[in-house]
């Protein structure tokens, strides 16, 4: 076997198409609202970690409990890359009427790609946050947001940092 790109041999590379049962496909008995997303720096060097924090709230009729995913996407990498990679999950219960405040950390080592050896690339980046993948057709209503951050500095080996 000569060729071992991932194109088109899972779900992460499929393109456009999407999967029947995507990660976080479910339904819930209550529903939730996030709001607030916010990542800090938006701007950062290429070795730094992003801190990321998000507010989720129960808003149906019944105390619930919720796994809150963070997905990346790389805007204009140099490799082929996943359309959106998890990088983070929680599992949260939240009471109905209430909400509560997430914070998470997306590590340099989360935005690495591989190129003969993981390394770091400058650029744009989307980070999504939601109760599902981003862009995924579900019954039960859910949201994902969206921020936008960039990355500065020359590439470099992961090793490196």
């Amino acid at each position: 076997m000569e060729n071992y790109t991932m194109e088109g041999r899972t779900y992460r590379y499929y393109g456009q198409e999407a999967p029947l049962y995507p990660f976080g496909y479910g339904l819930s008995y209550t529903t939730f609202r996030y709001r607030e997303l916010v990542l800090s720096p938006s701007t950062l060097p290429i070795c730094a970690n992003l801190s990321v924090s998000v507010v989720l709230g129960n808003t149906g009729q019944w105390d619930g409990e919720e796994v809150v995913q963070l997905y990346l996407r790389w805007e204009q990498p140099s490799v082929p890359v996943p359309r959106w990679q998890l990088v983070a999950f929680r599992r949260v219960a939240v009471p109905t009427g209430h909400e509560t405040k997430l914070s998470f950390q997306v590590t340099a080592e989360q935005r690495a790609v591989w190129a003969q050896d993981w390394h770091l690339e400058p650029g744009s980046f989307t980070l999504f946050a939601g109760g599902q993948q981003p862009g995924q057709q579900t019954r039960a209503p859910s949201e994902v947001l969206s921020a936008q951050f960039s990355v500065t500095g020359a590439a470099r080996p992961l090793r490196g940092c």
